[in-house]
């Protein structure tokens, strides 16, 4: 019941966020600014790259903490195989932060490469 009552949160938060951006008007600008094309793109790589950054972090941080819950109860259960349990969790642990990192690196590109040549 949690779970459903997370989604359906979330999409009614979408739908409302939605709603806004098509109910808001287009203003007319007679003559626009040769720069507002590019305002806009990387305001909406920004955005995108917010977004991006925040689910990484959600995904790495649920992640983590399962496997650190797992290797906890397999420790807790055999502790002579703690050794083992211990250098496996931390490659695993590496290998998920390590998908924030690209995450990160691929953010930092869209932000700071310059489509337009300015």
């Amino acid at each position: 019941m949690k779970k459903f009552s997370a989604i359906m949160l979330l999409v009614l938060g979408l739908v409302l966020l939605a709603s806004a951006v098509f109910a808001a008007e287009t203003a007319a600008a007679p003559a626009a600014a040769p720069d507002a094309g590019k305002f806009a793109f990387f305001g909406t790589v920004a955005a995108a790259s917010a977004i991006g950054i925040g689910i990484a972090a959600l995904g790495t941080g649920i992640g983590m903490g399962l496997g650190i819950g797992r290797a906890v109860e397999g420790i807790a259960r055999n502790p002579e195989a703690s050794g083992k349990i211990m250098t496996t969790m931390i490659v695993g642990l590496a290998l998920i932060e390590s998908l924030a990192i690209y995450t990160l690196v691929v953010v930092l590109i869209l932000l700071y490469a310059k489509p337009f040549g300015v």
